[in-house]
């Protein structure tokens, strides 16, 4: 709220006045105080006019209309009426000689009340002069009163009656008060009672009676008038104001005011009760207008809502007013209100402003008082300026560079500067403007149905005189404008015949007209004038495209549109708004889509109480308020500016459904990226290709990887021909008749023919081919007739496969071709279809043919078609069904399938045919029937038996059984049952016959359950036969009765039941069965100890292989002893091995006895590849340890002797033939060789080549090549298997086989002479040998040493 002007008469001062506004318009206030003087004052607190009185004024009041004011005054019998329109103050004569103390306007007619201070009534018709004196109306002073809407008198006296009157003055009704009255008022108020037909309202009349209490006058029902009392802490009434339906608003004089009820259910409720002022309240004011109350007391005046009256609209504090405050008014429009204050002064302040605003592009002006124009720039971000003007306006219009305000006739002109503005000139048109336009340079007027373009300044433009200025329409065109707009090139206007012109302001001449049925009411160009709205007399609204002349209807648009704006934000192009008094209402002009252009309805916006669109840019929209001031509203359509961030997955999607709407894509894009859904990116790219955004449909395809849309995207983005893309468009969105559309109206029709021959759409294809390309009708027939081929409709496939024959395209005839012989098979043309099928040279077509011709039954055709195409199998199986056995008997050679041969088989075994019968049995695969024939017809056995043990079959097995049976074979009986898994039978066969060693033999060999093994060893049990009794007890896992038998075996059996009882303990794994063995084994049970190599293999069946390398030991010495070296090198190598595999410590006394006997065992292999020296070498080291070798003591010294003598190790041969000089040895030598050693004794020679030294593997020390104790280190080094010489680090393999090392060098030349690995005797080529870098895993000390 904002104060105006405030009135501060000198005359006035320390006195209470009285004042009241001009009904209807509010444009005078009559003010009078204590100076005999009624002033009148504009609206703007200029002084019009005053009025002299002889004393001071009693009473004043406007008529209905605001013409004329009546004021009486004290001590005068004359009544003074002052003329608005005239500004001149009459004077009548009240003819009663009373003075005068209450005065008021009928609200219908122009009838004046006069009361007198002796209780008598004068009622006065102003319109026709007429006095009626009524005398004796009341006995006191008259002091208050009212009318109502029917012209009926309340008057209240000082003599407590209350009276109603007509205006003749005939008093109706009158009723005694319990007091004085004051504050009379009329109303009227609507009940809920339905009985009575003819009136549903109530007339009141409500007066204050004392001051205290409110009496309610019911005119209809005089018996129900009723008291209202109030409590006493709320004070005296001040006063109270009726509003709505039925409710009181009351002042009171402590600050409090209540709102009660007069509805017959709440009557005298308090509905609502504040103390709206802490000390005193002095008035209270309603506006129905406005909606709003007021109140004033402690020097602030309080506005509530009547809708809320909770919620405080504004406070106005006086705090100049220190003598309190007086009486509250409102003008009838509720733009002004009025308070009087103790001290004489009275302020006037705005409360609704005319909502007065235009723009231009992002520029607005706005009326912010009732003498001030505000033009601002929030979106470029200028300063609001703020232009006083001259005469409060009825039109403002707001162009680039000037500001027009205006009313009536003249409009005011402002140039805008960059830092002042300047008044330029005012215009006066021919008559009343409805409405101003500005551009840059030209103003244009619409006045009484007639434009006036006029440059705004003159000097602007060097043109012509007729430029100047130009009146539409032209005085031959007989019809008035009803609207019109200016842009910057195009000055347009509708007409009442339903013509929107535009006129090109630069040619100065008209340039396009549209004529629609109706007459055009609104219209509202964008900015550069390329798109209009229109809204017709029916308050339909339109878009209007003046480049292609085209119509659009706006959908679900309001009748109650009072505007539109387009979006000035420059990205949005088809974004318009349509307003009511309640909503904003979003629309999308989308101009290129695969559609055609059109208007789509985007959403709708609640649009605050009296607020005017302004401005729209970027989706916020700039409203004017009736406060002055300006308020952005944001459409709710684009939420997504805002708060896209922390929304949600179901909003972001409501978001993305906005953008796509706005074709905002790059907005989409980024919500998208939130989103991340295939979905939502799926629907901007179905968006994208609506809008034909191809290259954002690539991007967006690419994104989501389909690759197929990217391709043919790419394919068509360079199409110029609209149609054309749009069609290519609307199909990828699978609407295809729209593409057909799109495509025939394009540069490229027989587009539209592919599509559908793409999509198989025949009917529509041939229909297109017609037109568009008459050679494609045959290829389209046969595509066409496959498909009804397919669906069954045959007749007319085949009419399609005749169309299809071209006569020049040899492959599409043929095709053609073979459809004519199906079809006509399945519409029963016989003949014809099976002569085409056998003329066509394809096979497929003949088998295709048969098939039909077989479920029709036609037999003889179909294997005729059968037999032509060369599908053997069919033809014969269609001969066997028409019985022709010699059709068969002749394709049967090419027949690969078993069940025709087996049909044929049985037809020819019936007429007793066997041989062919058995041949056609075995081409089927049937073994049984072959086996039955040659048992039974062929007297061929040997082939049966044959047949059975190739095919392994049951059925056959069986019968061969039964054959040898009969013919006393048992053993042959038994093998053939035990193959036909009938075990009971064999069994039972065999301990009838004796057969029983046969039955276990053949059951061994078989997968036999223990049932039939225990059988078996039972049966073997009772004959005493141990060995075999054992043997199945230990196949069907009952060790110890298997083990008791081995045991019992007779000496003869002894060396195989050792070997199974080993077995049998070892897979037992029970501890007192392996006691059994080994006292059995160590003879305690017979005082004879068996072989030890038995209890190595107990101790290595049970895993125990401590105990069996110590009896590997032991086994090895006693091969040793016995002289068979390579025994015991065997038996040791493969315990090394096991222990090694197994991880245990192995032993050094068999790691040493392994090296010495290996040592041997390469003697023999170096001296017959003529090695002598590495053969003295070995031999040295077993002479070394000759004791182990007890039994070959000479012979291995004599060899020593002679193969250092070879070598030339006379030193050794010397010593070890001293040793042979011994007595015990002497006589042993051989005679080949005695005398030679005895001479080597007698004549020694000590001279010895030296041992050559090679490095340690693990110290690097130099020592003789076949040490393996290193004196460096004390290391024991792995020692080589070909040479038996010490391991060197850069010359180390290993044996796959055996895994023991070697000198790389030296083992590859001994696999040249040899062909197997010394120690483990596995064969072995020197191929397999690799040279190892890193021997780390060999160096480490050898385990157990």
């Amino acid at each position: 709220m904002k104060r105006i002007f405030t009135l501060l008469e000198k005359t006035w001062l320390g006195t209470p006045i009285q004042f009241t506004w001009q009904k209807t318009s509010g444009n005078y206030l009559a003010v009078t105080g204590a100076d005999h003087t009624v002033k009148i004052f504009d609206r703007h607190g200029q002084k019009k006019s005053e009025i002299n009185l002889p004393g001071n004024c009693v009473a004043m009041d406007w008529d209905k209309d605001g013409d004329i004011l009546a004021v009486i005054a004290e001590k005068s019998t004359c009544i003074y009426l002052w003329d608005a329109n005239t500004n001149k103050t009459s004077q009548l004569d009240n003819g009663m000689r009373d003075h005068m103390s209450f005065l008021l306007w009928s609200k219908i007619g122009n009838f004046l009340a006069v009361g007198t201070v002796k209780g008598n009534l004068l009622i006065y018709n102003h319109q026709t002069s007429r006095k009626i004196p009524v005398i004796g109306k009341h006995t006191k002073k008259i002091t208050c009163g009212c009318w109502n809407a029917e012209n009926l008198l309340g008057l209240g006296s000082e003599d407590k009656m209350i009276t109603v009157s007509n205006q003749e003055g005939d008093t109706i009704r009158q009723m005694q008060v319990s007091a004085e009255p004051s504050d009379m008022q009329f109303s009227t108020v609507k009940t809920d009672d339905q009985t009575s037909a003819t009136e549903n309202t109530v007339r009141i009349i409500s007066v204050v009676t004392g001051r205290k209490t409110l009496f309610l006058f019911y005119l209809n029902d005089p018996d129900s008038s009723m008291y209202m009392e109030f409590q006493q802490c709320y004070g005296n009434i001040v006063c109270y104001s009726w509003y709505g339906d039925g409710y009181i608003m009351i002042g009171f004089s402590r600050g409090i005011f209540v709102v009660i009820s007069t509805h017959k259910q709440e009557i005298g409720q308090e509905i609502f009760q504040a103390r709206g002022h802490k000390d005193n309240l002095t008035s209270i004011a309603v506006s129905q207008t406005l909606n709003k109350a007021a109140s004033c007391g402690d020097n602030c005046i309080k506005i509530h809502d009547l809708s809320e009256l909770r919620d405080l609209y504004a406070i106005v504090n006086l705090d100049d007013e220190n003598k309190g405050l007086g009486t509250l008014s409102w003008t009838d429009d509720g733009q002004l209100l009025a308070l009087s204050t103790q001290r004489g002064s009275l302020h006037v302040f705005l409360t609704k402003l005319p909502i007065l605003g235009d723009s231009c592009f992002t520029r607005i002006a706005y009326l912010t008082s009732l003498l001030e124009v505000t033009i601002a720039n929030h979106v470029e971000g200028e300063l609001p300026i703020t232009i006083s003007v001259d005469v409060e306006p009825t039109f403002v219009a707001v162009g680039l560079y000037h500001l027009a305000v205006g009313m009536n006739n003249r409009a005011w002109f402002y140039v805008l500067g960059e830092n002042a503005v300047k008044k330029l000139k005012d215009v006066e048109y021919l008559g009343t403007v409805a409405s101003i336009c500005l551009h840059s340079e030209y103003a244009a007027a619409l006045f009484e149905g007639r434009v006036q373009l006029h440059l705004i300044e003159s000097e602007i433009v060097d043109a012509q005189e007729e430029r100047e200025t130009r009146l539409f329409p032209a005085l031959d065109e007989k019809c008035r404008i009803l609207c019109h707009a200016l842009t910057c090139e195009f000055l347009i206007y509708g007409t009442d015949t339903g013509v929107i012109q535009y006129f090109y302001i630069e040619d100065w001449q008209f340039v396009n007209d549209y004529r629609h049925p109706v007459s055009v009411k609104k219209i509202f160009p964008d900015a550069n004038g390329t798109r209009l709205v229109f809204i017709d007399e029916k308050s339909d609204g339109f878009v209007y495209c003046p480049v292609n002349d085209a119509t659009y209807e706006i959908p679900d648009f309001s009748p109650a549109i009072k505007g539109v704006l387009w979006e000035n934000w420059p990205l949005d192009k088809g974004v318009f708004i349509a307003y009511d008094d309640d909503k904003v209402y979003t629309y999308v002009f989308h101009k290129d889509t695969i559609q055609g252009s059109k208007v789509i309805w985007a959403g709708s916006t609640k649009l605050p109480f009296a607020h005017k669109p302004l401005l729209l840019y970027n989706g916020e929209l700039t409203c004017q308020t009736q406060s002055g001031k300006t308020n952005t509203v944001y459409l709710s359509t684009h939420s997504f500016l805002s708060s896209s961030k922390d929304a949600g997955p179901e909003e972001l999607r409501q978001m993305l459904a906005q953008t796509l709407t706005l074709q905002r894509f790059m907005d989409a894009w980024d919500i998208c990226k939130i989103l991340n859904s295939p979905a939502t990116w799926d629907e901007l790219a179905r968006s994208c290709l609506h809008h034909m955004e191809v290259d954002l449909a690539i991007l967006v395809y690419r994104t989501i990887r389909n690759v197929g849309m990217v391709m043919s995207l790419e394919q068509i983005k360079g199409i110029e021909d609209y149609h054309l893309l749009a069609g290519h468009l609307a199909m990828f969105t699978n609407d295809f008749n729209l593409a057909q559309d799109l495509y025939l109206a394009s540069s490229c029709p027989v587009a539209a023919l592919e599509m559908r021959r793409d999509l198989q759409h025949w009917d529509s294809a041939l229909q297109l081919a017609k037109r568009l390309a008459p050679d494609q009708i045959p290829f389209i027939s046969k595509e066409y007739a496959v498909q009804l081929e397919f669906t069954g409709d045959y007749a007319n496939a085949l009419a399609h496969y005749e169309k299809g024959i071209t006569g020049d395209n040899k492959d599409h005839d043929e095709l053609c071709l073979a459809g004519v012989a199906q079809m006509s098979i399945r519409m029963g043309d016989i003949r014809r279809g099976v002569h085409q099928a056998l003329q066509h040279p394809s096979r497929i077509l003949k088998r295709d043919c048969g098939a039909i011709l077989e479920n029709m039954k036609q037999f003889s055709e179909a294997a005729q078609l059968y037999e032509k195409g060369l599908y053997h199998d069919k033809a014969a199986s269609v001969y066997i069904r028409c019985k022709n056995w010699a059709k068969v008997g002749e394709l049967l050679p090419h027949v690969s399938s078993p069940k025709i041969h087996l049909q044929y088989a049985k037809a020819k075994e019936a007429d007793g045919r066997y041989k062919e019968a058995v041949v056609a049995y075995e081409n089927a695969k049937q073994w049984n029937s072959v086996i039955r024939l040659y048992l039974d017809h062929l007297n061929n056995p040997e082939k049966a038996v044959s047949i059975v043990r190739e095919t392994q079959s049951l059925d056959g097995a069986k019968m061969v059984a039964r054959f040898f049976l009969q013919l006393g074979d048992y053993g042959s009986a038994i093998q053939f049952l035990v193959m036909s898994k009938c075990n009971n039978e064999a069994f039972t066969l065999a301990q009838q016959h004796n057969q029983m060693e046969i039955y276990a033999d053949i059951i061994g060999s078989e997968d036999t359950s223990n049932e039939d093994y225990q059988s078996i060893a039972l049966y073997f049990e009772g004959e005493k036969r141990h060995f075999q009794a054992g043997k199945f007890f230990l196949l069907c896992g009952q060790y110890s009765r298997a083990l008791k038998h081995f045991l019992k075996c007779p000496s003869s059996e002894d060396n195989m039941a050792i070997e199974m009882a080993i077995e049998t303990v070892g897979q037992a794994k029970d501890e007192l069965l392996t006691s059994q063995l080994i006292d059995h084994l160590m003879g305690e049970n017979d005082g004879m100890p068996k072989d030890a190599k038995y209890l190595f293999r107990l101790y290595m069946a049970l895993k125990q292989y401590r105990e069996a390398a110590r009896t590997a030991i032991i086994i090895a010495r006693e091969e040793q002893s016995a002289g068979n070296y390579r025994n015991a090198h065997d038996v040791l190598f493969s315990m090394y091995a096991e222990l090694k595999s197994q991880k245990i410590k192995i032993p050094s006394e068999m790691v040493t006895n392994l090296m010495i006997l290996h040592s041997y065992i390469l003697v023999k292999i170096h001296v017959k590849n003529g090695d002598h020296r590495k053969g003295a070498r070995m031999l040295i080291r077993v002479a070394n340890n000759i004791s182990k070798f007890p039994s070959h003591i000479v012979p291995i010294l004599t060899s020593t002797v002679i193969e250092c003598h070879r070598a030339g190790l006379k030193n050794s041969a010397f010593s070890f033939a001293a040793m042979l000089m011994r007595p015990e040895y002497r006589n042993k030598i051989d005679a080949k060789y005695k005398k030679k050693i005895e001479a080597m004794v007698r004549r020694p020679d000590t001279s010895e080549t030296e041992e050559p030294t090679t490095p340690c593997p693990f110290c690097q020390f130099l020592l003789p090549e076949c040490e393996l104790l290193c004196p460096g280190c004390k290391n024991n080094i792995p020692y080589c298997i070909a040479t038996g010489r010490h391991m060197l680090k850069d010359d180390w393999t290993v044996c796959p086989h055996c895994d023991f090392p070697a000198l790389y060098s030296e083992f590859k030349i001994l696999l040249n002479t040899e062909s197997t690995c010394p120690m483990c005797s596995e064969r072995l080529n020197s191929t397999h040998l690799k040279r190892m870098l890193d021997c780390t895993p060999y160096l480490r000390p050898e385990v157990g040493q």
